[in-house]
């Protein structure tokens, strides 16, 4: 299977200065959020935030659905390093190149963390952050521990995915798996056979909790506390540091709370939104 023949919707395609080639949905009118998704094989912002962004628009908002680069239907170079630094660059130059100056950032997981990136490098630009078990408030060692962490790069490495092999990767974002269907398995196997080797060992993400009182934007966050990929005693650091957030925490959720508690997350973020 080819790249354009993933099994995913076709939105817009915006080549940056840099040269790098990002696809996206553009979907709504309004306020603008940008959707920024997690890591893991074959992740995308559609499979992401499939049930959620629909809402927002017949909300009265625009919703941008980026795939990162080294994701989705989006360029996924080879000589890449794939640190915060890079994703931060490629999403401030992603808005330059679509004409956005203000705009609501919301994250999940590695999101978060991007989302946390550009708010601390351009406060001028976010209005808002919304941010769903967010990366970035953790060293590093301490998401390796993780058991989610530990069973995707022991299944990545091992070889090409199947969808068995995704469901168990997957499995583990969930409290309850009974979610997972083959249909978001088939997209996340689809692209993942086209994702870079140098994607996940590039992938540096600095502790930033000690800059979270830099931050101006207002934050609402959401956790699981069944989290298997980022320990949710992340939200307490975020609360105590950033000057203005409040959190949502759900038990018997795991790392995907706009999955597993959709009308909950839809309605808490517009309403956060609209105030």
């Amino acid at each position: 299977m080819t790249e354009q023949d993933l099994p995913l919707p076709i939105g817009h395609f915006v080549t940056l200065d840099s040269g790098l080639r990002l696809h996206f949905l553009d979907e709504g009118s309004g306020p603008v959020v940008l959707w920024l998704h997690g890591s893991g094989p074959g992740a995308s912002g559609f499979s992401n935030f499939k049930g959620n962004y629909p809402q927002f628009a017949a909300s009265g908002f625009r919703n941008l659905v980026v795939d990162l680069p080294g994701f989705g239907r989006s360029d996924k170079p080879e000589d890449a390093q794939y640190n915060l630094d890079f994703f931060v660059s490629a999403m401030s130059g992603f808005l330059k190149a679509v004409g956005v100056k203000r705009v609501t950032l919301l994250g999940n997981s590695l999101g978060g963390a991007i989302a946390l990136g550009m708010a601390l490098a351009e406060p001028e630009r976010v209005e808002k952050l919304i941010l769903m078990a967010p990366g970035g408030v953790e060293d590093r060692e301490t998401y390796f521990k993780m058991i989610g962490i530990q069973r995707m790069v022991e299944l990545y490495n091992a070889g090409p995915l199947g969808i068995e092999q995704m469901r168990r990767i997957m499995s583990l974002q969930l409290f309850d798996s009974s979610q997972l269907d083959d249909k978001l398995l088939a997209e996340r196997v689809a692209v993942a056979v086209h994702q870079p080797r140098n994607l996940f060992t590039t992938m540096m993400v600095p502790n930033m909790t000690e800059r979270l009182e830099e931050l101006r934007a207002p934050i609402l966050g959401f956790w699981g506390t069944d989290d298997n990929f980022n320990p949710a005693s992340g939200a307490l650091k975020v609360l105590t540091h950033a000057p203005d957030a409040r959190f949502i925490m759900l038990n018997r959720c795991g790392h995907w709370v706009q999955v597993e508690h959709r009308e909950l997350f839809n309605k808490a973020c517009l309403e956060f939104l609209k105030a």
